[in-house]
């Protein structure tokens, strides 16, 4: 046991107020632990299920330092938060995952540099920063390719698909002009993810390698576990197993792949938090993505990764929420809903979860 553990009865403080901060809450609240929500907007759901609340922008230091003041270990919801902020956290609390894993996954072109690294296959990519700098790059990965702004994307934010040089220096420009990365475009069979955690302690566990289907770049629908995945599972494992150890990461990280037609996988990108891929694990496994990582942060021993069924998870985006009633009477089907403020096209609301005996899942959600 490390010796850096925060008991029952202590409180995490958690940055970031969105959804992934309240099902952070939620399953420390199981574990006895109190949490501390720190956020700019009045309205984040996170605030609703906690005690304790900050609302302040994360770049104000005096609120950050009273914020640390009063929790045990911080973590975080998501990677957009500012390094600057993580870093001044962490010289006066643990937080985990740490600064510099924070730093190193938040820019997707290092982050690429970072995975080839370790020997990891990525689609090929080459940095962009000017409009010399996207012809050079568009010549060195050729066409069909992803043009991406280096950090702040999520759910197909902040990219556009380029055919020629021409097109990625219009995309460079629609983009900001700023730090961006050219991706050459994979012919995926699918794509997949694996959501693992690691504990103080170097300990790793690890979830079912999950398939992912997505509408419009936001993800839709997870099965898991993947459909006949049994050959890809000890890669996907070995690859997220090296990330974390080369990192030195504690927390619960999602690492998502594209499984090529010759059967490789490549890593796409990775999360350097709970993720979207990993609600099934709520209501499938005793011990969810959401409490392996509250006890990680806390410095608690990993729980079981096994899931006891088999379960499609599909986002409610949008509006989609207002019709909870069908799903809430269907059996053996979990609602779970966000409380945002306003259902907005594309935004993810709440997911509902429908569980199987083991094995008995259909292919297709």
């Amino acid at each position: 046991m490390p010796d850096k553990v925060v008991p029952p009865s202590g409180t995490v403080g958690i940055v970031g107020g969105g959804q992934l901060g309240r099902m952070l809450a939620l399953a420390a609240a199981r574990l006895g632990l109190k949490s501390h929500i720190f956020a700019p907007d009045a309205d984040s759901p996170a605030f609703q299920v906690v005690a304790a609340r900050t609302r302040a922008a994360y770049d104000d230091e005096l609120a950050l330092k009273t914020f640390a003041s009063t929790v045990d270990a911080i973590t975080y919801e998501f990677e957009n938060i500012p390094a600057r902020t993580v870093t001044l956290l962490s010289s006066l609390r643990e937080v985990r995952p740490s600064a510099r894993a924070l730093d190193l996954l938040q820019d997707r072109f290092v982050e690429k540099k970072f995975v080839r690294g370790l020997g990891i296959e990525t689609a090929a990519f080459a940095p962009v920063d000017s409009e010399a700098g996207a012809r050079a790059a568009f010549a060195s990965i050729g066409a069909p390719s992803i043009l991406k702004t280096s950090t702040l994307g999520y759910d197909g934010k902040g990219q556009r698909r380029v055919q020629s040089a021409d097109d990625a220096v219009k995309a460079w420009h629609e983009l900001g002009k700023t730090h961006c990365i050219l991706e050459g475009f994979v012919d995926f069979k699918r794509e997949l993810s694996i959501v693992a955690a690691r504990g103080a302690d170097g300990s790793v566990a690890c979830y079912d390698l999950v398939e992912n289907v997505h509408e419009n770049h936001v993800l839709r629908t997870t099965l898991a576990p993947a459909s006949d995945a049994a050959q890809l599972t000890p890669r996907a494992i070995e690859i997220a197993r090296s990330i974390a150890a080369s990192l030195n990461y504690v927390g619960v990280m999602a690492v998502e792949l594209f499984e090529t037609r010759d059967g490789r996988l490549l890593v796409n990108e990775i999360a350097p938090r709970v993720h979207n891929s990993g609600h099934w694990t709520i209501d499938a496994c005793a011990v969810s993505q959401f409490e392996q990582h509250i006890r990680a942060v806390c410095g608690w021993p990993l729980g079981n990764p096994e899931r006891h069924s088999d379960a499609v998870m599909r986002n409610l985006l949008g509006d989609e929420v207002l019709a909870w009633q069908a799903p809430a009477q269907e059996r053996a089907t979990c609602v779970h809903i966000y409380g945002k403020s306003a259902p907005k096209p594309g935004r993810k609301m709440g997911h509902i979860t429908k569980l199987y005996p083991v094995g008995k899942r259909p292919s297709l959600g």
